[in-house]
């Protein structure tokens, strides 16, 4: 009997622990989940020591929600970011106006430099002349002092038979006398009733058109270029047409000069038509109602037959506006016979009307200016003293002479 108490207290002692074990297992099932955190943290990265610190460990920042770590970078990268002006790029300042010196008197201003380099002729010729017996042996130094000059060989002669003539008659010769005879002389061989004004009036209502041709290599776009000074500095308005198109940057060239006295340049692409060109040059003279115009032209010697067939293209399209008024040819005053083999040369392509020596300053052989008169039968009209831009001047041949012979 009491085994069987025992059991029945055993058994219900067992089923009230299950009773309580399913009922708490009840209660945890209704209790509901905790939320978790809507802003979860994260820790920043300890700083990096800076350079010149000790590697210690520093002590631990506060921790940060992400909104404090996110958003403001967020914020910061989606603002406007300020208007940056663009640079101001100024444009380059035109360049200034020249105003050429004035061609009066430009060729006794540069006397003295051209004294300085031509005098040996006059002042070989005045010793010479000042020996007390002028036999043959000293006629002969004359006369090669004359054709080392580049006075050429006619005109040589005949000078040294005048002052024989002119020596016998005078007698006691004193320095004077033989200064005053020579340069007679000379003024005679040089010439002083040519007409040597660069004509550049049309006599038509249009304006007057040079031509200026020469070899390459010979100043020739230079010297359009100071003439074009030359004609500003007398009040005259200008146009450049840059006709030589087969030189590298010959264009560039005449319309740099043509930008520092405000004349205006017409220019074609590089190998283009010369003809073409020198028609615009002219019909933009015309439309613009300028006093000149000034074509630089090609200066090929390649053969003959192409010089005659351009130029004289050249020349026939420019006429169709109206008649040239002048064709001016460049001569190296340097380059002594040579020049007048090329004077020849253009003289059987085009009708030159006058001669431009350059380099004049450069040499002793001042002769050439009587050689290639004589040679052409046309006038030097202007000379080139130098390498200044207004060292180009109309040939005085009272101012030359003197400059021969010196004071």
């Amino acid at each position: 009997m009491e085994i069987l108490i025992l059991a029945v207290v055993i058994a219900l002692v067992a089923v009230g622990a299950i009773s309580g074990l399913v009922v708490s297992s009840r209660k945890k099932k209704q209790l509901p989940p905790t939320a978790p955190s809507s802003t979860p943290t994260i820790t920043a990265p300890p700083a990096e020591p800076q350079v010149g610190e000790d590697a210690a460990p520093t002590a631990e920042e506060p921790r940060r929600t992400i909104e404090e770590v996110v958003l403001p970078d967020a914020e910061a990268a989606l603002e406007t970011p300020a208007a940056v002006e663009d640079p101001v790029v100024e444009a380059p300042p035109a360049p200034a106006i020249e105003v050429p010196e004035p061609t009066a008197g430009r060729l006794v201003r540069l006397r003295a430099r051209l004294a300085r380099s031509q005098n040996s002729l006059g002042k070989g010729l005045l010793t010479l002349l000042s020996r007390e017996h002028l036999d043959e042996d000293t006629w002969e130094e004359i006369e090669e002092t004359l054709l080392v000059a580049d006075v050429g060989v006619v005109p040589t002669q005949e000078l040294v038979d005048r002052l024989r003539e002119r020596v016998k008659v005078l007698g006691t010769r004193t320095p004077a006398d033989l200064r005053a005879l020579l340069k007679e002389e000379l003024l005679t061989l040089v010439g002083t009733d040519f007409d040597r004004a660069v004509k550049t009036e049309s006599g038509e209502d249009t304006p007057g058109v040079i031509m200026v041709v020469g070899v390459n290599g010979t100043g020739k776009t230079t010297t359009t270029g100071k003439l074009a000074r030359v004609l500003v500095a007398d009040g005259r308005s200008v146009v450049l047409g840059a006709a030589d198109t087969f030189r590298a940057a010959a264009a560039d060239q005449l319309q740099t000069w043509g930008d520092r006295v405000g004349a205006r340049t017409v220019r074609g692409p590089e190998g283009g038509d010369p003809a073409s060109i020198a028609y615009d040059a002219v019909k933009e003279g015309i439309a613009e109602g300028a006093d000149v115009v000034l074509i630089d032209t090609a200066g090929r010697l390649h053969t003959k037959t192409d010089l005659m067939d351009e130029l004289g293209k050249v020349k026939r399209v420019v006429e169709k506006h109206g008649p040239l008024d002048e064709i001016l040819l460049v001569l190296d005053a340097t380059t002594g016979q040579n020049g007048l083999t090329q004077a020849r040369v253009f003289a059987e392509v085009v009708d030159i009307t006058g001669i431009v020596l350059t380099k004049l300053d450069g040499t002793a052989k001042g002769g050439i200016v009587v050689a290639v008169q004589r040679e052409l039968g046309v006038p030097v009209k202007l000379v080139g003293l130098g390498e200044g831009p207004d060292d180009l001047a109309p040939f005085e041949p009272e101012a030359f002479v003197d400059a021969l012979i010196g004071d």
